[in-house]
């Protein structure tokens, strides 16, 4: 059996803002300071714990490879900004990263797989203690971390849990659900964040404010929330699977299919069918594990198709090269699953 949370949660994050107490914020900082951080940062990891770190520096990476950093989660949009001194380290399993002269000299991030957002706060307060140990950062005794912007300062921590939630946008509750999520001072985002569009059901619930609040009770608030949602979700997939099993099979098993042999799909046909196909995984539908078709949500965006088209040598458009890259991930069911269930007879 598939564990509960594991159905809804996609993914959880910790994110730390530091600021070098030396330096002028990294939005007024020039060139020389900009290099400062990425010779700090550098220096400060070279033998951390946890495994080897890689710099990546966007004014020296293709602009595919650095979407593809976004759609994996390792940078943000907004330090694509700041392309000529903007860098990342990532850890060899990236599971950290550490994104220098974005908004802040620093973000740290830590992700897991699941919702154990404790461990990723203990990743990311350990590579922060790492990185602390080639200068302190900005701290006022009364605010906490100084920031560069007022809403990150004070603990200047972002938990954050990516939930994959149809049944609440099938039911039409997240207008609900946000109202009630505002309430205690936390956010519901798109899969990128602040901004962006939630694409395939899937949604970020993340903390609005870091002043005031200590970092354990940010990261036990985002996660108590996290698991409400999730047994609002399952309560919902139960009912629909009790009442409208045919339905709800129809649904998953179309998308199915046209994931297998499709010729042509753009990313959003591609997040509405995804969401499906993650559905029935989780409901034990289709031959498939949730973790295959997780790494879709990452590997049948623009910019890694573009990347699989290189490694391929296929000149195809883009949306039948992703159509291509996805009958190749589907071809290796798990092997200890059944066929796709049928729709029951009517």
């Amino acid at each position: 059996m598939i564990n509960t949370e594991k159905k809804v949660v996609v993914s959880g994050r910790v994110r730390l803002a530091r600021n070098y107490a030396d330096l002028p914020f990294a939005t007024h900082g020039d060139t020389p300071q900009a290099q400062t951080c990425i010779d700090r940062a550098v220096n400060a990891m070279q033998d951390a714990p946890g495994g080897r770190y890689t710099l990546r520096l966007l004014k020296e990476t293709a602009p595919t490879d650095q979407l593809a950093l976004v759609e994996q989660h390792l940078i943000s949009k907004d330090l694509l900004h700041n392309r000529d001194s903007g860098a990342a380290l990532i850890r060899d399993d990236e599971k950290i990263s550490i994104m220098i002269n974005e908004e802040d000299h620093l973000r740290i991030q830590a992700l897991v797989d699941g919702l154990d957002l404790e461990k990723a706060a203990q990743e990311a307060f350990e590579a922060e203690a790492a990185l602390e140990r080639i200068q302190g950062f900005s701290f006022d005794p009364q605010l906490g971390y100084l920031t560069s912007c007022p809403t990150n300062t004070g603990t200047g921590l972002r938990a954050s849990l990516m939930l994959h939630l149809p049944m609440l946008d099938r039911f039409k509750q997240m207008g609900n659900v946000n109202q009630n999520v505002a309430k205690l001072g936390l956010t519901l985002r798109g899969i990128y964040g602040e901004g962006s569009e939630a694409l395939g059901s899937v949604y970020q619930v993340s903390n609005q404010v870091t002043l005031g609040r200590k970092e354990h009770d940010i990261v036990e608030a985002v996660t108590v929330v996290g698991r409400q949602l999730i047994a609002m979700e399952n309560r919902l997939r139960q009912r629909c699977m009790q009442n409208h099993t045919t339905e709800l099979k129809d649904t998953i098993l179309r998308s199915y299919g046209t994931m297998l042999y499709a010729v042509s799909m753009d990313e959003k046909e591609l997040m509405q069918h995804w969401s499906n196909l993650r559905l029935g995984a989780a409901l034990e539908m289709i031959p498939h594990s949730i973790e295959q078709i997780d790494k879709l949500l990452t590997t049948a965006q623009d910019a890694h198709v573009r990347q699989f088209m290189t490694r391929q040598e296929q000149t195809l458009d883009v949306k039948e090269a992703r159509c291509l890259l996805i009958q190749q991930t589907l071809a290796h069911p798990k092997e200890t699953s059944a066929p796709p269930a049928q729709p029951d007879a009517e």
